[in-house]
């Protein structure tokens, strides 16, 4: 490889290029300039937007709805986890998961990744036997990545596209093992100083097979996300603007940038820019704005109620285990 090439490579690892505060702030920083000059260009149609009753009782069900795929969310891991080889106590993991959700909103984006893997390694790890550091690290990184993988696929369902349903449907052949393991394993080495894991310790054991039973969970997950976003599409009485396959298209696409484009916590911006940028060509953006608002509110009001009530929930089940014979 050319020097030249090769130090090109080596600055964007490295945090953007040589950019000021690093590639993440940038695109933030683009991602929200997109999103308030396109508030600021639309602000007087946004205004002439109402709810009426109806509208706000489907808001009220896109939370609901998003709750729900958050718990599936966490069903999900616990699936990935006993694809691992591990035991989990699925009721257990799945209040631990939602408790630490809201940490990916944090600066860094990656307190809910840390406090994940020391939690599966910890001696209260809602597993039968705490995990390894390397299968800790290995199921919280297949979440993310089976999740992005799912919600590509999806993509398909809004038709050819000009080929976009194809490249959706590619990275589906990446969890074979035989591309997985190395991809898992850059994922891992990245990740372990991140997390300040030692590189060595933090090496999962070779993936066997193809991840069938998490895809499947995260599938259903994606599609919940989905379901939240459909309440808020019909909150603004826009379905028949599109087809539920463009929309789900659309919606896959620009939440799938919102969870792998470094960028803001949480995919904040992200999500809403690819949203606009994707699905424009056919929704007004004044009511395509009022849908992606609605549901960035919707879904951090899922988040917060989900922590709560694990939160609260959590001495009620540590009282449960204690007097249990």
């Amino acid at each position: 490889m050319p020097p030249a090439i090769h130090s090109l490579l080596q600055r964007v690892r490295a945090g953007g290029m040589g950019l000021p505060g690093g590639l993440k702030l940038w695109i933030s920083l683009l991602s929200f300039g997109f999103l308030l000059a396109a508030l600021v260009g639309h602000g007087r149609q946004l205004l002439q937007l109402s709810l009426d009753g109806q509208g706000w009782l489907w808001l009220l069900l896109g939370v609901g709805v998003s709750l729900l795929s958050l718990v599936a969310n966490g069903f999900s891991l616990a699936v990935i986890l006993r694809w691992l080889g591990l035991r989990p106590r699925w009721s257990e993991l799945v209040r631990a998961y939602l408790e630490t959700n809201l940490r990916k909103f944090l600066p860094g984006g990656i307190w809910h990744l840390t406090s994940r893997v020391q939690l599966l390694r910890g001696g209260e790890a809602p597993l039968a036997v705490p995990a390894s550091a390397g299968l800790a690290l290995a199921a919280v990184l297949l979440d993310p990545l089976l999740a992005a993988v799912a919600a590509l696929a999806l993509v398909a369902a809004g038709g050819w596209q000009n080929g976009l349903a194809l490249l959706g449907v590619l990275p589906l052949a990446l969890l074979w093992p035989r591309w997985l393991n190395p991809l898992l394993g850059r994922l891992e080495r990245r990740k372990a100083s991140e997390l300040g894991l030692e590189v060595e310790a933090a090496a999962a054991p070779p993936i066997r097979g193809y991840p069938w039973p998490p895809l499947l969970g995260q599938l259903l997950f994606v599609l919940l996300r989905f379901g939240g976003f459909a309440c808020c599409v019909q909150a603004f009485d826009l379905s028949y603007s599109l087809s539920w396959g463009g929309w789900l298209a659309g919606f896959a696409l620009a939440w799938t940038a919102g969870l792998v484009v470094p960028g803001a916590p949480g995919g904040l911006g992200v999500f809403e820019a690819a949203l606009l940028l994707r699905l424009g060509f056919a929704i007004p953006e004044a009511p395509l704005l009022a849908i992606a608002i609605s549901y960035r509110l919707v879904v951090t009001l899922a988040d917060l109620l989900a922590a709560l009530t694990a939160r609260l929930d959590g001495p009620r089940q540590k009282a449960v285990s204690a007097t249990a014979p």
